[in-house]
């Protein structure tokens, strides 16, 4: 949490800020859990408790006690029973696992009733939530031009289990919100004129690529998000929990950004 002090020096009021680090327990400890570890050392924060497939059962309302943050990033079998088991314990989650949609609005009353907090996101990629506003402002500003057909395309590494991915679902639904022609989206197949049609690709070590394309019959239009380094969604997770670290309640990107 951040501590604040004000004083006045030669007429002038100065605010610092001095840090205290975060005691955090990382659920989830694959490439991405790996990497938030990495960045919550770098900034100063604590790691006092790791699970994984090993030892499951230790995520528990006792070694969560002193735990600021917890940050869940497994699978999508496996993420709603450990969002539930953190916030049962009154304790905060910021959860980056995708593929568990259906469960979502079970856990943000749950974070509301027990008093913890909850913070989820398709996506904690900084400039990937910039071009969610982006899209939605873009599919607005396309409506009233029936000429252009639009769809999705995302890539991402082989062992990527859901599909699409859940930024896709997020792009897709933005899309649908602005653009009347279209009123759901279909998966790797071919859509009706009101479906949107996402394509999804599995393939190499690709962390993500998503491109929404319009296309007329003589021109197109690309809007394009590649991430380089799995550093960024990590970085976003961790500054995600620093948000979370003294807040209760149901919070998302477009709150913190």
């Amino acid at each position: 949490m951040d501590i604040f002090s004000i004083f006045a020096r030669n007429n002038y009021v100065i605010i610092t800020i001095n840090y205290i680090g975060m005691k955090c327990a990382i659920v989830g400890h694959g490439k991405m859990g790996r990497e938030i570890e990495k960045i919550l050392a770098e900034r100063g924060h604590e790691v006092t408790l790791v699970i994984d497939e090993n030892n499951a059962e230790e995520l528990t309302a006792k070694n969560l006690e002193g735990v600021d943050v917890a940050f869940e990033f497994t699978t999508p079998e496996t993420a709603a029973g450990n969002v539930r088991k953190v916030l049962e314990a009154g304790g905060r989650v910021v959860c980056g696992t995708t593929g568990w949609l259906s469960e979502l609005k079970a856990m943000e009353a749950l974070a509301e009733e027990c008093g913890g907090a909850l913070f989820y996101a398709s996506n904690f990629s900084i400039g990937v939530n910039i071009m969610f506003k982006v899209s939605r402002r873009l599919a607005e500003l396309m409506n009233p031009h029936p000429e252009y057909n639009v769809r999705i395309a995302e890539t991402h590494h082989m062992w990527k289990k859901d599909s699409p991915s859940g930024t896709a679902i997020t792009l897709a639904e933005g899309i649908i919100e602005g653009l009347d022609r279209k009123t759901s989206w279909v998966n790797n197949r071919k859509g009706q004129p009101e479906e949107l049609e996402i394509d999804s690709f599995r393939e190499g070590m690709v962390t993500g690529i998503h491109t929404i394309t319009y296309t007329a019959q003589d021109d197109s239009l690309e809007l394009k998000h590649n991430i380089t380094n799995r550093r960024a969604l990590a970085l976003g997770a961790v500054v995600a929990g620093e948000y979370l670290a003294t807040k209760q309640g149901v919070h998302t990107m477009d709150d913190l950004l």
